[in-house]
């Protein structure tokens, strides 16, 4: 199959061409077609495998097609990120050269003031984060009254940053007889079912890449750790040996990342620390700095690393366990993009193995323990494992439910009978008592 087989005008043809697109990517044979056709689409598609273009050909396609007078903006494109936004921007710009269409980024960190004005030109699209979008329209400067399209890309990344009020509301002001499309790279759960149900019409629902059908090009190992100590020797070993361009380390914390800052400062590494309470000139430093090349390493959260797309990166490091399967994923989908190589190592301490155990289960895969002789710990994994890859542990006997919360009653003391002629020597009354002043 080649791009020609799909119904697209020949000016987005000439740019494909022009861009050296061959065939469609799984993603882009599958999602393409139902778009032109007008469908609802929710699709769990993974990041770096195509579906901007997907989303993107489609929808210039209509909106070239069916030329109109720039009154209105037609379709809107919301992501989680303000770099993910001016990526998709840079596509639109590309795709879109040979035709009228224009398009505008409405994010956070640029003027606001500015921003307005652009959008009461009444761009084509728009393209931005949530937060932002909700601040213009509280505004005043936000009207969806005649939109047509509707794209929610990473809707799984959005709702995990805690957008889903904005995008549901956001979602409420657009036409009701709009196309939208739903894309993330995980299933999310069940509440991005609740947003899937509110702001999808009898959507088309495909899942092209699984969370569990991980790319063979990203190599997976496990390093097993005694203490975070211990850790931190392992990662200034693998810095200092493993080859690689770009790398990326994840915490679990904010204070576990300036933590390990400091220890790679110390240790003469270029590495740039990133976190939710850094803002966003700290991260646009971060990531113009790590796609120069000025830094190698990059320590990051969860949260401070979503969006994160930079050539080169090929080496990932899970200096905590992730919480899931799901945020596995994401983190080692950073490397091995576009049909590169790369390498995910994850640390792993005793309290951490069954956790480990949980997330290969998930993705239906094993990862390749790796030892570091120079290094080697006294933890090497657990002695005895269950089916589950999880530990062996001692189980504790259950306690009769019937018998609990029921004491038993203290025996009654037998009374010891006196014998008479001990009890009342000669028949005499027993002398009376003297009665004792107590303190209470």
């Amino acid at each position: 199959m080649t791009f020609t087989d799909f119904a697209l005008h020949e000016r987005l043809l000439r740019v494909v061409n022009e861009l050296g697109f061959s065939e469609p990517t799984p993603v882009q044979q599958a999602t393409i077609p139902l778009i032109l056709a007008g469908h609802d689409l929710r699709a769990i598609a993974r990041t770096g495998s195509g579906k901007t273009a997907a989303f993107l050909l489609p929808m210039l396609n209509r909106l070239y097609g069916d030329p109109k007078p720039r009154t209105a903006t037609r379709a809107l494109i919301l992501l989680p990120t303000r770099e993910l936004a001016q990526q998709t921007l840079k596509q639109v710009a590309l795709f879109a050269r040979y035709t009228f269409i224009k398009a505008e980024l409405v994010t956070g960190g640029e003027d606001f003031k500015i921003q307005a004005s652009r959008m009461r030109r009444n761009p084509d699209i728009l393209i931005g984060t949530p937060g932002r979008m909700i601040e213009h329209f509280e505004a005043g400067n936000l009207e969806l009254g005649d939109l047509e399209v509707l794209v929610l890309d990473e809707a799984d990344r959005m709702l995990d940053m805690g957008f889903a009020d904005d995008v549901l509301k956001l979602a409420s002001l657009c036409n009701s007889e709009r196309q939208t499309l739903l894309f993330s790279a995980t299933s999310g759960g069940p509440s991005l079912d609740r947003v899937a149900q509110q702001v999808l019409h009898e959507p088309q629902q495909l899942t092209i890449d699984d969370v569990r059908d991980l790319e063979i090009n990203i190599g997976q190992q496990i390093i097993t750790a005694d203490d975070v100590r211990h850790k931190e020797r392992l990662l200034q070993w693998l810095l200092a040996h493993e080859e690689f361009r770009k790398a990326i380390i994840f915490t679990n914390t904010r204070v576990q990342a300036d933590r390990l800052g400091g220890v790679l400062v110390a240790s003469n590494i270029r590495c740039y620390v990133l976190h939710g309470e850094k803002d966003q000139k700290d991260r646009k430093q971060a990531m113009d700095r790590l796609r120069n090349g000025d830094i190698d390493v990059l320590v990051a959260t969860d949260v401070a690393a979503r969006g994160i797309d930079v050539g080169g990166l090929d080496l990932v490091i899970n200096f905590d366990m992730p919480r899931s399967g799901d945020d596995y994923i994401h983190r080692i989908g950073r490397t091995g993009r576009a049909g590169a190589s790369g390498l995910a190592i994850s640390f792993v301490l005793t309290n951490e193995w069954n956790l480990m155990a949980s997330i290969e289960r998930y993705l239906k895969q094993k990862f390749e323990l790796r030892i570091i002789k120079e290094l080697k710990g006294s933890f090497q994994g657990p002695k005895k494992l269950k089916a589950s890859g999880k530990t062996v542990g001692t189980k504790k006997k259950k306690k009769d439910a019937s018998k609990l919360g029921k004491k038993k009653a203290p025996a009654a003391k037998a009374k010891r009978s006196k014998p008479a002629a001990l009890s009342n020597p000669g028949g005499m009354a027993p002398p009376k008592k003297k009665p004792q002043n107590k303190i209470d």
